[in-house]
């Protein structure tokens, strides 16, 4: 199975629409506070984001695969990239550290199952990972967040699964920041554009992390702290060097700019801000077309 990876042209990608995730009004005045939204979506108008959102993604050629309505999920399941990983070997399923998301990776796998996709296996107890805590570099190296998200137990599960499919297997210590409450993942601080262009935010960074992207040869696009709260490091790659972003960070789309990317945003309010999750928390990408001459991912 080709893996989604990180950078690259987007041609097949999952989705769950503002409409599917948030269509019980009864649920959303229920539910947001518990789940940390800061406010309640408001059901139509995050459909209306949604919907010009998908038409960024759809701008690649890129087919979209929407999961459908499960009565078990929450508010949460719109941020879709939590619940499963793609590997070389084929999706495997989370185990979630939030546990009001406990029942996604089921929904995910029911979906998965129905349109034929190859799943390589589930984490299970007492591991845990989520999607956010997991990136690519390139075909060959992953890099993990152990953070209150992703535990050491889930970590081993997910490297066992990938097998000889990688050459590197990178486990980054992540900051206490806010704590176990808190929405605070890997891909909150590092958003790859292309092989060797990151957007970051450097204050949270690892230092060994850091410096080891720098020796790779990765350029850094720096997100100032006042666009760290409205997700100016959650950055989405429909493209080399063409992005994806939430409106309302303007000296990161500048900085990226200034680096050669193409950058395209959406306002976000209700699908993204309000319950902590930009474009690469929305999607889930599961094949991208690499240019000639670089590594397929």
């Amino acid at each position: 199975m080709t893996h989604g990876g990180e950078v690259g042209t987007l041609r097949r990608v999952i989705v769950k629409h503002a409409r599917t995730a948030f269509a019980d009004p009864e649920e959303v005045a229920r539910d947001w506070k518990a789940l940390n939204f800061t406010a309640p979506p408001d059901i139509a108008e995050a459909a209306g984001e949604y919907d010009r959102f998908v038409g960024h993604l759809k701008s690649t050629g890129a087919e979209i695969l929407a999961l459908p309505a499960d009565g078990d999920t929450t508010l949460d399941s719109i941020y879709v990239r939590d619940a499963s990983l793609v590997t070389p070997n084929g999706l495997v399923l989370c185990r979630m550290g939030k546990a009001e998301r406990g029942t996604e990776p089921a929904a995910q796998r029911r979906a998965f199952e129905s349109w034929g996709l190859p799943i390589a296996g589930t984490i299970t107890p007492p591991g845990s990972i989520e999607g956010g805590d997991v990136l690519w570099l390139d075909d060959r190296t992953v890099v993990v967040g152990r953070g209150y998200r992703t535990n050491d137990a889930g970590i081993s599960q997910f490297r066992d699964f990938l097998g000889s499919a990688v050459d590197e297997f990178i486990v980054v210590p992540l900051p206490h920041w806010r704590g176990p409450g808190d929405v605070f993942h890997l891909m909150s601080i590092i958003s790859p554009v292309d092989d060797d262009l990151a957007v970051v935010y450097s204050p949270l960074m690892p230092v060994p992390f850091r410096e080891m992207l720098a020796a790779r040869g990765m350029q850094f696009v720096e997100v100032p702290e006042q666009e760290f709260e409205s997700m100016g490091a959650n950055v989405l790659a429909l493209a080399p060097r063409a992005c994806l972003m939430v409106e309302g960070n303007p000296v990161t789309r500048t900085r990226l700019e200034a680096a050669g990317a193409r950058v395209q945003t959406y306002a976000g309010t209700e699908i993204s801000i309000k319950g902590g999750g930009g474009p690469t928390c929305l999607t889930r990408p599961l094949e991208r077309q690499k240019a000639e001459g670089r590594r397929q991912k």
